[in-house]
């Protein structure tokens, strides 16, 4: 009878083993989902503060020559010739025609209009993995202890340890997926 009930609580040893193998198994998926969504988040900042420098000095710019155009005006009502007149009028034509072209440049991309609203992208699709990147860090954990709790049932023999890793593995695997599916739904 005693080689019986050995034989028993070595079939659930390897059970647990398994049960331990595969949440190593999504743990490691789950670290590589949080890299992935960490340089993804990095990249995306990066990107967002790029464009809001060009927009910044496109709006330094643009402030610049009207201020420029303002004050040729003074200077045009001053000139005494017709000729300086006409050419001061040409240049301010000239220096409000950029002004208004980089506010929006639909062809290029980069008026002001079109910078700003590439940054807001940006800036949204690094919340977005953000939001993933902590729910795999979240993940991380909960298999983490998931792997502690069953390898602390083998050595125990209380098989309620087991249950609990596997519940707690069962939420990582939840909050996996919710950060490839629909990293925004929880905030963690």
């Amino acid at each position: 009878m005693a080689g019986h009930g050995h034989g028993g609580h070595e079939g659930g040893d390897k059970r647990i083993a398994l049960l331990i193998s595969i949440l190593a198994l999504f743990l490691a998926v789950a670290e590589t989902g949080a890299k992935s969504a960490q340089t993804e988040a990095l990249s995306r900042n990066v990107e967002a503060s790029n464009l809001w420098a060009f927009f910044q000095a496109k709006t330094i710019r643009q402030t610049t020559v009207s201020a420029m155009a303002d004050l040729a005006e003074l200077e045009r009502s001053v000139a005494r010739d017709e000729a300086t007149r006409e050419a001061i009028q040409r240049q301010q034509a000239t220096w409000r025609g950029n002004a208004a072209r980089w506010e929006s440049e639909p062809a290029t991309g980069e008026g002001r209009r079109e910078l700003a609203a590439r940054a807001q992208s940006a800036e949204s699709r690094r919340e977005k993995s953000m939001s993933a990147y902590h729910l795999f860090e979240s993940s991380s954990a909960a298999f983490q202890v998931a792997i502690v709790l069953s390898s602390a049932s083998i050595v125990t023999g209380v098989a309620a340890l087991a249950l609990g890793g596997a519940g707690l593995g069962a939420v990582g695997l939840v909050l996996g997926l919710v950060a490839v599916v629909a990293p925004t739904a929880l905030h963690l």
